[in-house]
């Protein structure tokens, strides 16, 4: 029997008891995760009172209709919004000429033009062609969208006048844009912004999801184009910022992105251009990261495209002898693996070649698993 939940608790649903094919299934006894290849034929639902959790239990999908009428109005409906987006359509981005469509998992690659990156500092400061260069063969590796950025987010990173992160940027900017490479601007400052879409980026990728800035939601309202909302614990010039911690971290993360959607909302940027990013290793612990990766399938409930960057992060080396940013290749493509088959709709990776081998595969074993074979 499941528990009774009062109405002022809150809801979350993870999708779980996943399947390769709902054919040979009883009807409805299947859900289908947005317009992608995962099936599934449970929620595993967290109930929470304030920050602490009281419950953590899973309903059956056949089951899911008949729980919804034992549940306050209020819990209610908020179940039932956050299955309608579990398995809502994830809308394609259109980009000029082109399209990037989310019924398989797509591959961002990392163009840092930095100094003082984690992982890739200093590799193509300074040389715009050479970093374009870099952008074409990651394009040609197979990445659906380069991400270029001219500030470093890792922590204590030194604060960049924004005149310096365009001057960096623009350039190599223009060079992909003028061959029709689709890209997206990392960055927190409005101005970077409208100057990086000016020279043919065409999304905003903002870690403090378009909070740092006053003037970003207007830029990007603006501007009409698509935006990844990734959530950092600050929204100051430290990212990393975190002296409360977490409660339930995945809960907490949801919220925050909950709550960053609407603001766009409200600002005039249309849901279907938004994409969310839970921010792994932004002022979060190892137990924190962890708890991120299992519990990855809950931000299918945004109903929103989901982002996951986990490429040679600090996860990683706590788990493999400290093993440093460059030798963090295996654990980077198992991560993105592992985001993939939790619904993940884009993974945002330095290895492209190999993160595309590995998302071939498990294409491959998905599509084999939805024919019976």
């Amino acid at each position: 029997m499941l528990p009774t939940i009062p109405a002022h608790f809150r809801l979350y649903l993870k999708p779980v008891w996943f399947v390769p094919s709902p054919i040979g299934l009883p009807d409805r006894s299947a859900a289908r995760m947005g317009n992608g290849l995962i099936w599934f034929q449970g929620y595993e639902v967290t109930a929470l009172d304030g920050a602490r959790r009281i419950g953590r239990f899973t309903v059956a999908v056949a089951e899911f209709d008949a729980w919804l009428t034992t549940l306050p109005d209020v819990l209610r409906q908020r179940a039932g919004m956050l299955a309608a987006n579990i398995s809502a359509q994830r809308a394609p981005l259109a980009l000029g000429e082109r399209t990037i469509r989310f019924d398989a998992p797509q591959v961002m690659a990392i163009l840092n033009v930095t100094p003082d990156s984690f992982s890739d500092g200093g590799k193509h400061l300074d040389d715009p062609k050479a970093a374009a260069d870099a952008g074409f063969a990651m394009a040609a590796a197979g990445a659906a969208l380069i991400d270029v950025g001219g500030e470093s987010t890792r922590p204590k990173a030194a604060k960049l006048w924004e005149g310096d992160e365009i001057a960096r940027i623009v350039p190599v900017i223009e060079r992909l844009a003028a061959a029709g490479v689709p890209m997206s601007v990392d960055t927190r400052k409005a101005a970077v912004m409208e100057a990086a879409l000016a020279a043919g980026a065409a999304i905003v990728n903002d870690v403090s999801a378009l909070a740092h800035d006053p003037r970003s939601l207007e830029v990007v309202a603006r501007a009409g184009c698509p935006v990844i909302l990734m959530h950092a614990p600050s929204s100051g010039d430290d990212p990393h910022h975190n002296p409360a911690g977490y409660g339930d971290v995945v809960a907490d993360v949801f919220d925050h992105l909950e709550a960053r959607i609407a603001a766009a909302e409200a600002a005039g940027i249309a849901r279907e251009k938004i994409i969310v990013d839970p921010g792994l290793g932004f002022g979060k612990g190892l137990a924190d990261n962890l708890a991120l990766v299992n519990g990855l399938a809950t931000f299918q409930g945004l109903g929103v495209p989901l982002l996951f960057a986990g490429s040679r992060k600090r996860l990683i080396g706590a788990l493999s002898n400290e093993a440093p940013a460059a030798d963090r290749l295996g654990g980077s493509v198992a991560l993105a693996f592992r985001a993939a088959q939790l619904g993940a709709q884009m993974v945002r990776v330095h290895d492209v070649r190999e993160s595309v081998q590995a998302l071939h595969l498990w294409r491959g074993l998905a599509d084999a698993g939805l024919s019976g074979v």
